[in-house]
């Protein structure tokens, strides 16, 4: 008896997965340092191949674009590239103009940590061209 259990116990072996965690849900998207007054909300939900949905509500909705992509896992970190109207915000956070930028989050599949890379063709007052870079974090709702 003793030798069957061991048998069975031994037979059942998890499988590795074939791809990263990918966690599904609402999260919290923490942004640390970005002139904004909204937080976010990310919808998580899967995507055919090695992906993640990314449905973006921003609270509150007033004066935000919600965007929405499909995140490609690569290397353990998801890659996510939306061009948001309102991305740079200049002046008063409330009412100041706004510049379109091309953003990209790079988040690890495991921590649900990453960067924020905020790019755009001109900045506040006619400066020039840039990116600005951000930590975050999702968090779990």
């Amino acid at each position: 008896m003793i030798a069957a259990m061991a048998l069975v116990a031994t037979a059942w072996v998890p499988m590795p997965m074939a791809h990263a965690d990918i966690r599904h849900g609402n999260f919290e998207l923490r942004i640390s340092g970005r002139h904004d007054f909204h937080t976010w909300l990310w919808a998580l939900s899967s995507c055919q191949g090695d992906c993640v949905h990314v449905q973006a509500i921003p609270q509150p909705v007033a004066r935000a674009f919600p965007y929405q992509g499909d995140a490609q896992l690569h290397d353990g970190r998801f890659t996510l590239t939306v061009d948001v109207p309102d991305g740079l915000r200049c002046g008063d956070i409330y009412y100041g103009p706004v510049i379109p930028t091309r953003d990209t989050y790079s988040w690890d599949a495991s921590t649900m940590s990453g960067t924020l890379s905020s790019a755009f063709a001109t900045g506040c007052d006619g400066s020039p061209a840039g990116t600005l870079t951000y930590p975050f974090d999702l968090v779990q709702m």
